[in-house]
């Protein structure tokens, strides 16, 4: 067990998000309970995401597409209604992190996919080093 802000901190330290220039904020996007038991993982904050985890009694989720991007219409309706609703209902934390992620040279979503195609990353290349070359 942790609590929130501890969480928070371990993630920023690891995956760095100041150093992105992103399309969304990074980190903590809704606020649930302080204790963390229990954390899901997950690509998007879809509503299936969301329910499954709450099903599972999760205290936080950590996916890589959060809720909230820049230009986005910032109105609470539709589907960010329903998935606003249930997050805050059952006191579940949303934690996003996009290109953090991307770029992370260990953790990443590219060089997890790269590991496990046997390749080693051997070069970075593109704005703000998102990309990897590997052999």
């Amino acid at each position: 067990m942790t609590d929130r802000a501890a969480l928070e901190r371990r993630l920023n330290e690891l995956l760095e998000p100041g150093r992105f220039k992103d399309y969304g904020p990074n980190g903590l996007q809704v606020e649930g309970r302080s204790e963390v038991r229990h954390l899901v993982c997950g690509v998007t904050a879809s509503l299936a995401l969301i329910d499954a985890a709450i099903a599972a009694q999760a205290d936080a989720i950590l996916v890589h597409h959060g809720l909230f991007w820049r230009g986005q219409d910032g109105r609470v309706t539709g589907w960010m209604r329903q998935r606003l609703a249930r997050l805050l209902a059952h006191e579940v934390n949303l934690f996003a992190y996009h290109l953090p992620l991307d770029a992370h040279a260990e953790l990443g979503n590219n060089a997890q996919l790269g590991r496990h195609l046997g390749w080693t990353a051997d070069r970075r290349f593109g704005d703000q080093d998102l990309g990897f070359t590997a052999a």
